[in-house]
């Protein structure tokens, strides 16, 4: 996608430097900066951090990792201890293990002289084959959004709400729930995007600077207006992301899906959402009691950044000082307030019979 006309992807390659280049997503809406990670280390702070961050971006990321570790010490030992070093960071997405698996599975094969190179080179694969499926996704979820602009009144834009971020910069490009937006709005389909803040850290900041980037009329709401929205008619279809699903249908989202599942359930709203299949964990049946809930640092809670009258960047404190904050980073939602699961084979019901429907290869070998 675009930033100020000029195409990026979230993460990039730098051949003549030997690194990795990111867009670092701190300073974001705010600021567009760009820095380089270079160590084994820099790479596990970058994700710890959230400078790269979303399920699929945190994969490819992470498989950059394995290869500056095979640049600099290609043994055994390193790759080991490089697969421990990134699978720590963020506990949550699965994406993460399902790239640090694929690498090791690669590598440990090879004599340690052919690592480097060939670390690199599937590193390189991974992210071009998530452009590649995030587009798919945006295609299948396209034949959603024409279905409801076809049914709507002359002029009158379809309104999708979503929540956090789960747009191109959450991904290597396209992004997941946001594709299929940019699809549609490319198709010519008129648009109102619904962007929840997606409290604590308003990550819907970000899908608000993507979409404003792209020209797709949207508006900034907050978390708890989503529910009066439907109650009043004004939301056609539900669309978000998630960092993990469950070989059952569940979804593991940024906190506060759940309660968008709900709203939505309740008042008839088609609720979906999209995914790649490296996001599905066919290990795990029961979201809701198996899936481990990231807890992330209070700070993020009592504590909001933002710019500042005088036009600079600030950090500000909402509680009282003293007051303890809780930051559980996700929630589950059951697949059966799920709508259906948007992937990049196609659309299905958020169910074992359905993803199985869709991937019989991977739901067979579970």
């Amino acid at each position: 996608m675009k930033v100020e006309g000029k195409h990026y992807r979230s993460l990039w390659w730098d051949d003549r430097e030997r690194v990795l280049m990111i867009i670092e997503q701190r300073w974001l809406p705010h600021e567009f900066r760009i820095e380089p990670v270079r160590s084994l280390q820099d790479f596990a702070t970058a994700i710890v951090q959230m400078r790269v961050r979303g399920a699929p971006l945190i994969g490819a990321t992470a498989a950059y990792g394995i290869a500056c570790a095979m640049a600099a010490d290609p043994s055994d030992t390193s790759l080991d201890a490089a697969w421990s070093v990134l699978n720590a960071t963020r506990p949550t997405a699965i994406n993460l293990r399902w790239a640090l698996d694929r690498c090791r599975g690669a590598l440990r094969p090879l004599p340690p002289g052919q690592r480097a190179t060939a670390a690199l080179q599937l590193a390189h694969d991974i992210a071009d084959e998530d452009v590649e499926v995030n587009r798919r996704i945006g295609e299948h979820g396209l034949t959603l959004i024409r279905d409801i602009a076809a049914k709507k009144p002359a002029g009158e834009p379809v309104r999708i709400l979503t929540h956090c971020n789960a747009g191109w910069i959450a991904t290597v490009d396209w992004g997941t729930a946001t594709s299929p937006m940019y699809h549609a709005h490319d198709a010519g389909i008129a648009l109102q995007v619904w962007v929840d803040e997606t409290r604590p850290r308003n990550q819907g900041a970000l899908t608000a600077w993507e979409l404003g980037s792209h020209g797709i009329p949207h508006t900034y709401i907050t978390d708890n207006a989503g529910g009066h929205l439907m109650q009043h008619g004004l939301v056609d279809l539900v669309l978000v992301g998630t960092d993990r699903t469950t070989r059952q249908g569940d979804v593991c989202n940024k906190i506060g899906t759940y309660l968008k599942a709900l709203a939505a359930a309740d008042n008839g709203v088609p609720f979906y959402v999209a995914l790649p299949s490296s996001t599905i964990d066919w290990t795990v049946a029961d979201g809701v009691a198996e899936i481990p809930i990231e807890e992330r640092p209070e700070v993020e809670v009592t504590d909001i950044q933002g710019r500042t009258q005088d036009g600079g960047i600030g950090t500000l404190r909402v509680p009282p000082v003293g007051t303890p904050g809780g930051n559980p980073a996700f929630d589950v939602t059951p697949g059966r307030l799920v709508t259906g699961l948007i992937t990049e084979r196609g659309i299905c019901a958020a169910t074992r019979d359905g993803l199985a429907g869709l991937f019989p290869d991977r739901a067979g070998a579970a």
